[in-house]
């Protein structure tokens, strides 16, 4: 508590107001103890990549292109194909094996996001595993 002796107007009289200095202290103690515990969130996304250096094979695989144009149209090897059409074409890839196709993923640059991610969530979900992009050079400038 504060006292205010008036000056002046010769009245004796406590002030009655609170200190929140101590209050606002502890509240930024706190604060920051908050902020250090708090995890760190991280978004990773997990690759299986080969191993560098990897011999060439003697027979090339056989070639699939998987193009995305920028209106969502789905081409495999220059034939439109809609998303169950296209869970059928990965889900036989994936049948193969370790014999699988290479999948050459060639999404146009105007291409949505979202029609590319889920290409690559269902090659993944279906075990189509030998995927990759072409044709990322247009992507550089």
């Amino acid at each position: 508590m504060a006292m205010n002796l008036g000056s002046g107007s010769g009245e004796n009289e406590v002030m009655v107001e609170m200190n929140t200095t101590p209050l606002i202290d502890v509240m930024l103690v706190l604060l920051v103890m908050l902020i250090i515990t708090l995890p760190i969130q991280t978004h990773a996304v997990k690759l299986n990549m080969p191993p560098p250096n990897q011999p060439k094979p003697p027979v090339p695989p056989p070639v699939v292109v998987l193009a995305i144009d920028f209106d969502g149209t789905i081409t495999w090897n220059g034939t439109v194909v809609d998303f169950p059409t296209l869970d059928t074409y990965l889900q036989q890839e994936a049948a193969k094996g370790d014999d699988q196709d290479e999948i050459h993923l060639d999404p146009n640059r105007l291409a949505k996001y979202d029609t590319v991610a889920k290409v690559l969530s269902d090659a993944q979900r279906l075990g189509a595993t030998k995927i990759g992009f072409v044709h990322i050079d247009q992507y550089m400038n």
